[in-house]
């Protein structure tokens, strides 16, 4: 990290041999003779921590100088510099405000150590404060639930960028773009990737773009400088250098600010920053994931989100499907949150009726996993025995698919699908019928493209622009497979 170091010592040799050492292990460093001229440079170059001799001339000793610098600047880092066996004056060091202290002569390896220790405890700081009261949960592959294809699918992805990421041998790996429908579980393959690979022992540090005002996402993102802006009344270090090392969630990036863009395209090209009112660039090691419920493209299309930027957060991604789409899943999950739930609320061994699947399988689930998640939890609360039964779900009347479209209850046979070869669809004159539904919709949709390409399931799916699997899916869905 090329951080700034302030040395106020009047031995012109011992300062030149100190910036000499440090400079070669990649600080920027500044010398002053006096604590007049420190206090000056203090200013003018914003250092990150300031290496002070205790005997200065000019009538203003070391403490003065420390004293004054935790008035000008409450966040300084300052070790002093003591002659050997000066207890006394360490400890009055230590009161004043001072981060650690050095004995003369100075070993420049203990140095280092005490520096490297000062910085990172900044980072560690930055990232309490910015975590207080957030749970920082970890997760790795067999905590995501599910067994359908596409889900084994986002499995196998991960745990190839997992391997590839411990395979680098030089440089920050690729950044990584999650797609899918608000509460599909981005961040949960967000943390999938972090804490399933080499960076797992590093922060994992998150910034929703939609929940914080625009006009401050940069000095959240990148820091700033004491004096920076009105309101900067002390240095603070931003999310990405807090992240050093690990993992940077930019959760919903299409929120991301045109002007921001061009920053963060910056980062990308080559993991530096600069903290608002610095005069210093800082390399950093992370890894970019982001997310997003938009589609890119059109926003793109639209003139808000810059096409270079997409292009360098799209090296790989990760597209999250919509709980409908997953099949069997809905109800996997929903027993899941059932036994969750109820040892949450002390109420194990907690059962679905068959009313209560019928009705999960029956909603489309707008809200997808996060909304199944809600619901069950509200489920336990209303139960009052030990089974689920479909009036504890409390699922909106208007919002339910027609029984008839999906999977029948149980004693009522699946109808069969209409006679499409002999009757035009609501959908082939780009119009809907008065009262056509979204789920018969999309089920004249891919009866349709099945029909104009022989029936072939992978040409049908790719003039969907859908996997195979999401169109096997709406086949056995829709019961098209038994028509003919």
């Amino acid at each position: 990290m090329s951080y700034g170091i302030l040395i106020i010592e009047d031995e012109v040799v011992l300062a030149k041999k100190i910036a000499k050492y440090l400079t070669q292990n990649g600080y920027e460093v500044r010398v002053a003779g006096n604590g007049q001229d420190g206090m000056k440079m203090m200013e003018t170059f914003l250092p990150d921590v300031v290496l002070l001799d205790f005997n200065l001339p000019g009538g203003m000793n070391g403490l003065e100088v420390l004293r004054r610098i935790r008035v000008s600047d409450p966040n300084s880092k300052v070790i002093l510099v003591t002659g050997q066996g000066d207890i006394q004056l360490a400890v009055d060091a230590m009161k004043s405000g001072a981060y650690d202290y050095l004995s003369k002569p100075i070993m420049l390896s203990g140095l280092k150590i005490l520096l490297e220790r000062a910085l990172g405890k900044e980072q560690k700081e930055n990232l309490l404060s910015y975590y207080q009261g957030k749970e920082a949960t970890q997760i790795d592959l067999e905590k995501i639930v599910g067994q359908c294809a596409a889900i084994n699918r986002i499995k196998a992805q991960i745990k190839r960028i997992t391997e590839a990421g411990r395979r680098l041998t030089q440089g920050t790996p690729p950044p990584v773009l999650i797609t899918g429908e608000t509460g599909t579980g981005k961040e949960l393959v967000a943390r999938a990737i972090h804490f399933g690979g080499l960076r797992n022992k590093a922060p994992f540090t998150e910034l929703n773009l939609a929940t914080i005002p625009s006009h401050i996402v940069e000095s959240e993102l990148f820091g700033f400088e004491r004096g920076a802006f009105t309101d900067a009344h002390e240095r603070k270090m931003g999310l990405v250098e807090s992240a050093n090392g690990g993992t940077l969630f930019l959760d919903e990036i299409g929120e991301l600010p045109l002007a921001i863009q061009v920053k963060l395209l910056k980062l990308l090209e080559g993991y530096e920053i600069r903290r608002l009112g610095s005069i210093r660039s800082q390399k950093v090691d992370i890894q970019i994931v982001s997310a997003t419920n938009r589609s890119l493209k059109d926003l793109v299309a639209a003139g808000t989100f810059r096409a270079d930027l997409l292009f360098r957060l799209n090296t790989l991604n990760v597209d999250v499907p919509p709980l409908r789409e997953r099949g069997e899943d809905i109800i996997i999950l929903a027993r899941h949150f059932a036994r969750l739930f109820g040892q949450k609320y002390d109420r194990p061994c907690l059962e679905l009726d068959e009313s209560a699947g019928a009705e999960i399988v029956r909603y489309q689930w707008p809200g997808n996993v996060r909304e199944l998640r809600n619901k069950m939890e509200q489920a336990v609360l209303l139960c009052d025995g030990q089974t689920i039964a479909a009036e504890h779900l409390d699922i909106p009347r208007e919002l339910r698919i027609r029984e008839t479209s999906v999977v029948a209850s149980p004693g009522v046979p699946r109808r069969r699908a209409d006679d499409y070869t002999s009757k035009a669809t609501p959908m082939e004159d780009n119009q809907l019928a008065p009262g056509t539904t979204l789920e018969e919709a999309e089920r004249d949709l891919v009866k349709r493209a099945l029909r104009e390409v022989g029936g072939n399931v992978s040409k049908a799916a790719r003039r969907l622009g859908i996997s195979r699997d999401q169109m096997r899916y709406r086949i056995e869905k829709y019961a098209l497979a038994d028509d003919d």
